[in-house]
């Protein structure tokens, strides 16, 4: 392929959701046929029984029973095994996220992790993904149809968000780096291939850049400048590894027009040239 497939939340259907309850054998033969691809959307999965595995931007994924994970939009993944039991697929659009959930979501630089859930978390995530199927079946043209549909989405979306926020030590009330280092993230995934400065996401987010540089040092232990980097090579080895793309048309793509340099600083991050890690990855 030319590039990465995207799947749009749009073909899914006018509600901005889908979803799926899966029993045992019921969508393997879908599961199988995904592929490689990212999605325009969120993707979260409720496992009570069975186990599954993804790839998620070259770091497998394992999930087992009574667990909870999600996907960001623009992530690249596929299945690399899967022993479906019973639990749900959840497809929603991101303006169907709160900005506070969302901060939860995507305000970690590291890949998110499948989440356990206690036995009373995984019976609330069932029986409000149960109402919420039935909600998503029944007749559009029902009085208030969308909006209850919306509301029983928000209650298991805030469910979600409270685990992750359990997880990752985060309360409500964030403190000045933190908050600094999730608007940096959020700022960071949709600029990446246009802005390549720190400063000029340092003033997009009204602080200095020796200040956003402490937030981050703080939060995470590394510099703006590393994680800007770190991005880039991400989406580098995505093109280098699914798409068929030569370094020239993957250095243009990612915003640069000297593909010799793209290349150096691929190689300082990575420890390999772009064709050396295609060819050592597809091995």
């Amino acid at each position: 392929m030319k590039d990465i497939p995207v799947h749009k939340i749009q073909d899914r259907g006018n509600n901005g959701l889908d979803i799926r309850h899966f029993v045992p054998g019921a969508h393997s033969k879908d599961v199988g046929k995904l592929g490689v691809h990212r999605d325009d959307h969120y993707i979260f999965f409720v496992l009570r029984q069975g186990s599954a595995s993804l790839m998620v931007d070259f770091h497998e994924m394992h999930f087992a029973e009574r667990s909870l994970f999600y996907l960001l939009p623009g992530q690249v993944h596929h299945p690399t095994r899967y022993n479906l039991g019973d639990g749900w697929f959840i497809a929603v659009d991101t303006p169907l996220i709160s900005p506070d959930y969302r901060m939860v979501f995507e305000g970690h630089l590291q890949l998110q992790q499948p989440y356990p859930l206690s036995p009373q978390q995984l019976d609330e995530c069932h029986a409000i993904l149960t109402l919420l199927e039935n909600k998503y079946q029944s007749n559009e043209d029902d009085p208030f149809y969308r909006p209850v549909l919306h509301s029983l989405l928000q209650s298991f979306l805030g469910i979600a968000a409270s685990c992750y926020c359990t997880a990752n030590n985060n309360s409500q009330q964030l403190s000045r780096p933190a908050q600094l280092a999730q608007q940096f993230k959020k700022m960071l995934t949709e600029n990446m291939r246009t802005i390549k400065s720190p400063s000029a996401y340092a003033a997009q987010i009204n602080v200095s850049e020796s200040y956003l540089n402490e937030a981050l040092k703080k939060t995470t232990g590394m510099t703006v400048s590393y994680w800007i980097m770190q991005e880039v090579v991400l989406e580098a080895k995505r093109l280098l590894y699914y798409s068929e793309m030569n370094t020239k048309e993957i250095a243009h793509t990612l915003g640069y027009e000297d593909h010799t340099y793209f290349s150096r600083i691929f190689k300082r991050t990575a420890n390999l040239t772009p064709l050396e890690f295609r060819r050592h990855s597809r091995k």
